[in-house]
């Protein structure tokens, strides 16, 4: 998709948020290809946190980023499959105003590019609330890879067209 080198890139504050029982900040690969990603492409890591595959820890940290003004858009790495201990979705959905299913549909089928039907078990996300955007991927650095660069990296970027997500945000909180 075309980026419209006449428009200013306006970077965005995005926070990183880990979700894993067993993963701690020295062997986060997926939050480390994430932060490197982001910042590669001129953003700022507004935030890092691990938390355990809980939903009221998940939820806890959620609101505190849509509540920071210095945060405008959360992704999360981990917990979107269908065991037990994986909430990362339903933390998600207690927060949300607005989903945006449309992000867990592209991701799937880009995903089936890479992992063929194994992708059917990825419950990956979106949704803006209180003027936050949140993406939820599963926590393998190749599902990492697939949302950012298939997705995230032009819908972060202002410039890309014909629209992006990015131009959406001071619309957000509109009643």
């Amino acid at each position: 998709m075309p980026i419209d080198e006449s428009l200013t890139f306006q970077p965005v504050r995005i926070a990183i948020l880990t979700v894993s029982d067993t993963r701690g900040l020295a062997e986060d690969r997926s939050g480390d290809t994430l932060v490197a990603r982001l910042e590669g492409a001129g953003h700022i890591l507004a935030a890092r946190e691990i938390v355990r595959d809980d939903a009221d820890l998940i939820v806890a940290t959620l609101h505190r980023w849509i509540d920071d003004d210095q945060v405008d858009c959360i992704i999360t790495t981990g917990g979107t499959g269908v065991t037990g201990r994986d909430v990362t979705p339903e933390a998600i959905e207690r927060v949300a105003d607005k989903m945006i299913p449309g992000f867990g549909e592209l991701f799937r089928w880009l995903s089936f590019q890479t992992i063929g039907t194994s992708t059917v078990q990825s419950r990956a996300c979106a949704c803006v609330t209180r003027g936050t955007y949140i993406f939820a991927l599963p926590g393998s650095t190749g599902a990492v890879k697939d949302g950012w660069d298939g997705i995230l990296a032009s819908q972060l970027d202002s410039r890309h067209r014909p629209c992006n997500f990015v131009e959406l945000m001071p619309r957000l909180r509109e009643r």
